[in-house]
């Protein structure tokens, strides 16, 4: 692991996530969403961000957090994935913390069974869990997502 990493912090409620700086390309107010049929259930839907359509992931949904309709006040993280630019819908963004090798423990040491999830930052007020965006699409839902934006 690296000496240092920067990481994007955003909240789902009371929990806290984070995205490597390197996977975020912008931060968004919240817009509307438009449905995207036979898209799979971890999918929101499809926005417009500077004449680019985007899925919104649900990551609320991926966690098994309490789902509740997108806020005004909410925000959209425009990552990218080895294999695709997605929008994440969250709560809030903190920001950009600067982390050290040493407050971070790899996934599988706590977590074995949370795929999305690739590392855990341990802060003096609690932790932040660093989301794994190249894990959080299943190929079967990477598929038919895919399949949904052709039609």
């Amino acid at each position: 692991m690296e000496k240092t990493s920067k990481i994007v912090s955003f909240t789902l409620g009371e929990l806290r996530f984070a995205l490597y700086l390197e996977a975020v390309e912008r931060i968004y107010p919240m817009v509307s969403i438009t449905p995207l049929p036979k898209a799979p259930e971890i999918v929101l839907g499809l926005v417009n961000i500077g004449g680019r359509i985007i899925p919104v992931m649900n990551v609320r949904k991926r966690f098994g957090l309490p789902e509740r309709e997108p806020e005004l006040s909410d925000k959209i993280i425009l990552a990218h994935t080895s294999r695709r630019p997605v929008a994440l819908a969250v709560d809030s963004v903190v920001g950009v913390l600067e982390n050290d090798a040493s407050a971070r423990v790899s996934a599988p040491t706590i977590l074995p069974e949370t795929e999305y999830v690739a590392g855990v930052v341990k802060l003096a007020d609690g932790m932040i869990f660093i989301h794994d965006l190249d894990t959080f699409l299943s190929l079967e839902e990477e598929e038919k997502l895919a399949e949904s934006l052709k039609e």
